[in-house]
């Protein structure tokens, strides 16, 4: 293999970046191994998600944890262990939640591999597809529209290269890269092709140095994640006060057994912190990755599920999404009486001088093959924002005059064409039939003018049939049920989109709008982008517009693209979704990545982050009653100076039986209900009545039963009083945020019921739990006692739903 000189050949310390690139045919192995010896390799690690260490670290290191850990201690230095039963309940789900998200971890660690981008890299004369992990310095990489630039390099071959900086830099405008002209890492190809030799890799590269500053994308914001850290710091702000106000107190009242007095003010503390709460959000994460995961779902960003499923309106472009990636030529119309033959011969010699062909003039490739003979003298890469393509051709030695050499043009007859042209009206004929239509045209200015269209001449106009996905109408359809509003932005013509989008029966199909009669000024964009649904001739600029104009009225936008078209507009949404067969540039932006290209994936996507979201309001509910009753019963305990009427492992059952077990359950469950904004306030508006309608019922049979209860045994009798009433205000509440019913829910409220009879008719364990039920009066006014406060419960309940503030309800899937 030849290589050009270069300075500093054969002396590593006089090398530089920028300096030696290499010959065509790229690196040789040798020089390759010489590379990574000298550690030039792009070493960045490919992160998909959370290491192992950032996993146990997050699920142990908790405020709660060292919270729980400490009472866990005092327990047991003081004992006796059962009241100790808390702290392995802790250790059970910070275990749980370890392993759960090691699966997730796993998961999307696979999935990442598979959706990784793999550059081609010219070695050894020849080009190959590598990891970005084995790119090394003085690499020769090739780049095709669509491609994403890996590593920082100087342009080493162009042709007609545009590349997009938008994302780096802020400038939409493509620029055009010549040989010489450098190219950052997180630029992507939007027209022409080249290659580019590496100058900077690994964590020199400005995307790198980007990507560790964290300012080269914006995280998906998670309202679930901020919400529960918002509770959190609540509850700790109450926990300080109450927890030195309890320990006070109980050691007055308990004065004589100070040991006594510490396992009430633990008992106090402990069911003030939502410890499950955590545990379950990060499990329900954790598993719909897993989930999404078998269905080659790739979610870059957890908290993209919950944002899918904020959603409220989902862009759609039509090819690759709509319809499958690949054309069928149907037809070939020859205009001013030129031969078809002729025009053959040309679309082939158009489809050989494009190294990189799109699906379009894959179709014409197929169905008009190259002959021999013609040359190319110069190409105009295809661009979405000008919607043509072509090529400066020179035909065979034998054709009569030459008549087919010239500039050609493929592209958008609508474009190409002036308006009352007469070749456009059988276009729009063809086009209301939902078939795709190109014109080849003729010009006599040079590809490089600026106004190479103007005055161009329509010789044929080539028919293209797209397939439409079998899987498409079903999808649309499942959007509208569940009250999703789907538009279709397409860089196509609209009468044809519109066709296309009428096959699939979706509402407003039969008044596409041409993007280009849009408003330039925002609000009234925005108007106009909200009544309509489906949109043709949208560049890329109006595309991201269009987003940001849906944005503006209140609406979570969801972008699905495939094309390198689709880029600015995907990072713009609220959640970017790829297609896996899409450009590199546009995997790189998205937060989730389908990665069979199946669109039907997509409502699947949905209903996952649908499931978490309404599933961690509910649970969220059951622990937020636990922490108000907690603090009120607290601050009664303490103005009342009377003992706690429970002990660490009374809680512990309840906790177990009213809470810990259901809401494992019912985190997991189905559920199809869009979610809502204001998380904080609709858990707040029913946990908090609740929880003190809770502890004031409580609180009474306590008092009822202390004076009720005398001589030995008094103080378990009046705790077994008040337990009892507890447990069942708690099995009120489950029962009420398990609605609506079903077999399992109903199953699942009375088997945790059942648990806690088996406990108190069982001699072990009411020895074990210290929980007798004395006589008949007292046990009888503590169940009465319960009744009505759960009848109230219910009327808060109904009151919220009448007024449409009720926490999450479910849609039960059968």
């Amino acid at each position: 293999m030849t290589r050009q000189a270069r300075p500093g050949d054969g002396d590593p310390e006089d090398e530089t970046p920028g300096r030696g690139l290499p010959a065509a045919g790229g690196l040789s192995s040798a020089e390759v191994a010489e590379r990574v010896a000298r550690g030039e390799v792009n070493d960045v690690p490919a992160r998909s998600s959370r290491s192992l260490t950032e996993i146990v670290r997050a699920n142990v290191l908790t405020r709660f944890n060292a919270i729980i850990g400490v009472l866990f201690l005092i327990i047991l230095v003081v004992g006796p262990i059962q009241d100790g039963l808390f702290g392995f309940v802790i250790v059970a789900n910070t275990a749980i939640g370890i392993v759960q998200e090691l699966r997730a971890k796993r998961t999307l660690d696979n999935l990442a591999v598979i959706g990784e981008a793999r550059p081609t890299v010219r070695r050894d004369g020849a080009p190959v597809e590598l990891p970005t992990s084995e790119i090394v310095l003085g690499d020769l990489i090739e780049l095709g529209p669509g491609a994403k630039v890996v590593v920082d390099g100087e342009v080493a071959e162009a042709d007609g290269l545009e590349v997009d900086e938008s994302l780096l830099t802020g400038e939409a405008d493509p620029v055009l890269k010549k040989p010489g002209d450098t190219v950052m890492s997180g630029s992507f190809v939007v027209a022409g092709g080249g290659a580019f030799t590496a100058t900077k890799v690994g964590r020199q590269a400005y995307a790198a140095q980007l990507a560790e500053e964290a300012s080269r994308f914006t995280l998906v914001h998670s309202e679930l994640r901020s919400g529960i850290s918002l509770i959190l710091k609540y509850v700790t702000w109450m926990m300080l006060p109450t927890a030195v106000g309890l320990i006070i107190s109980q050691l007055v009242v308990e004065g004589h057994d100070w040991r006594e007095a510490v396992r009430r003010m633990v008992a106090g503390i402990v069911p003030m912190v939502p410890e499950g709460l955590v545990l379950l959000t990060s499990l329900a994460f954790a598993v719909g990755v897993i989930r999404l995961g078998r269905r080659q779902c790739l979610v870059q960003e957890l908290p993209a599920i919950e944002g899918l499923a904020r959603v409220d309106v989902v862009c759609l472009d039509k090819t690759g999404t709509l319809t499958e990636g690949r054309m069928d030529l149907t037809e070939l119309r020859p205009l001013g009486g030129a031969r078809e033959e002729e025009l053959r011969a040309v679309l082939g010699a158009l489809g050989s001088a494009d190294p990189r062909p799109n699906a379009s003039l894959l179709a014409i490739i197929e169905a008009c093959p190259a002959e021999r003979g013609w040359e190319t003298t110069g190409t105009l890469p295809f661009s979405s924002a000008r919607k043509y393509s072509g090529a400066a051709l020179r035909a065979p030695a034998g054709e009569p005059d030459g008549a087919s050499s010239g500039s050609w043009l493929l592209g958008a007859p609508d474009v190409l064409l002036p308006p009352g042209d007469p070749a456009l009206a059988g276009v729009e004929e063809l086009n209301a039939r939902g078939l795709r239509v190109l014109l080849l045209a003729r010009t006599d200015r040079a590809l490089d003018d600026p106004r190479v269209a103007d005055g161009a001449r329509g010789a044929a106009l080539v028919v293209l049939e797209q397939r439409l996905r079998p899987d498409a109408a079903d999808t649309l359809r499942y959007f509208a049920e569940q009250r999703v509003a789907a538009k279709v932005i397409s860089g196509d013509n609209a009468v044809s989109v519109g066709a296309v989008a009428g096959k699939l029966g979706m509402p407003g199909a039969e008044r596409p709008v041409d993007a280009r009669r849009l408003s330039a000024e925002p609000e009234a964009m925005a108007a106009e982008v909200e009544r309509g649904t489906v949109f043709g001739r949208v560049t890329p600029r109006q595309k991201r517009d269009m987003v940001g104009a849906l944005q503006t009225r209140g609406h979570t936008v969801a972008m699905t693209g495939d094309g390198v078209n689709d880029v600015l507009a995907l990072k713009d949404a609220d959640i970017g979704v790829a297609m896996g067969a899409g450009s590199e540039a546009t995997r790189a932006v998205a937060q989730i990545v389908l990665l069979d290209n199946s669109f039907a994936t997509l409502p699947s996507v949905v209903a996952e982050g649908r499931r978490v979201i309404g599933n961690i309001e509910r649970v969220a509910n059951l622990f937020l009653v636990k922490t108000a009753y907690s603090v009120l019963l607290a601050v009664l305990v303490i103005c009342a100076r009377v003992p706690y009427p429970f002990l660490p492992r009374h809680l512990t059952l309840l906790s177990t039986l009213s809470i810990g077990v259901p809401a494992f359950f019912l985190a997991l469950a189905p559920n199809l209900e869009r979610a809502r904004p204001r998380f904080v306030h609709r858990v707040m508006r029913y946990s908090i009545p609740a929880g003190l309608i809770a502890g004031t019922a409580t609180f009474t049979t306590y008092l009822l039963a202390r004076s009720y209860y005398t001589g030995p045994g008094a103080k378990d009798a009046e705790t077994s009083a008040a337990t009892l009433t507890l447990f069942l205000i708690s099995l009120w509440v489950l029962a009420i945020i398990a609605r609506p019913y079903t077999w399992w829910r109903v199953t699942l409220v009375l088997a945790m019921a059942l648990c806690f009879l088996i406990v108190l008719v069982t001699p072990w364990l009411q020895r074990f739990f210290a929980l007798k039920l004395v006589g008949t009066t007292m046990p009888w006014t503590a169940a009465g006692i319960a009744l009505v406060a759960g009848a109230v419960l219910d009327l808060v309940w109904r009151w919220i739903t009448a007024r449409g503030e009720r926490p999450a309800r479910a849609l039960p899937r059968g």
